[in-house]
């Protein structure tokens, strides 16, 4: 008997030692109510995992701002264009591109795609992420009527678990880190950088384009489609 109850009571133990920290993390954060994803969805999807730390270290700063995940904004093709996380603050729009990958990370501005290694050799090939979040923020820039580029910055985050092997970009335009430098960097950035926003521009901001984040599934899929 008590070996048919092993499993469970192992199971169980695996719960506790794993994914309870990360239960408790996950309720303590705002990111279930911003993104209408669940735990287990939230958990079990690299993507959305990656998208949910990186959240959960932008309400670590001591400082007025306005967070939105997955923004799906249109663009003048009439198709949309996903945003994973926005943060509104004093100093300026953040625009976060979330990158939750392992292995090595080989890039260059210039190269339409780039490159994963992983630790069996296997190379994976995807979208400049540079040119992935330039394009996000021309979305906003029409979107909001804003045309001047200092009030936007550009994040492009990658997991703790890669290694950023070569990269080749202008780093005063974008800011290409690991996960775990993402405050001290957002800090640096910060205190280096002049408020240029009022409170109730970043409120106003906050409210227009919430409308576009936690969309129905039916732009969801519509998305999808348009970019496979």
């Amino acid at each position: 008997m008590e070996l048919i109850y092993m499993p469970m009571v192992l199971l169980f133990i695996v719960f506790i030692i794993v994914l309870l920290p990360k239960y408790f993390r996950f309720r303590n954060s705002d990111y279930q109510f911003k993104s209408g994803n669940s735990f287990f969805k939230t958990i079990f999807d690299k993507g959305s995992y990656g998208e949910f730390l990186t959240f959960s270290y932008l309400e670590e700063l001591k400082m007025f701002k306005k967070l939105l995940v997955n923004i799906y904004v249109p663009k003048e093709d009439g198709l949309t264009t996903e945003i994973d996380l926005i943060m509104l603050s004093p100093t300026g729009i953040y625009v976060f591109e979330s990158k939750n990958y392992s292995g090595w990370i080989f890039g260059n501005e210039k190269s339409r795609y780039w490159t994963q290694t992983l630790e069996s050799k296997q190379k994976n090939k995807f979208y400049n992420p540079i040119w992935q979040n330039k394009g996000h923020i021309t979305a906003l820039k029409k979107l909001l009527e804003l045309q001047y580029d200092d009030i936007f910055k550009s994040y492009i985050i990658f997991s703790e678990r890669c290694t950023l092997k070569k990269l080749e970009y202008d780093s005063s335009k974008t800011k290409l880190i690991k996960r775990d430098d993402l405050i001290s960097t957002l800090n640096e950035d910060i205190a280096n950088s002049p408020n240029i926003l009022k409170v109730d521009e970043i409120l106003n901001t906050y409210t227009k384009l919430k409308e576009y984040s936690n969309v129905d599934d039916i732009i969801k899929k519509k998305h999808i489609e348009n970019i496979s």
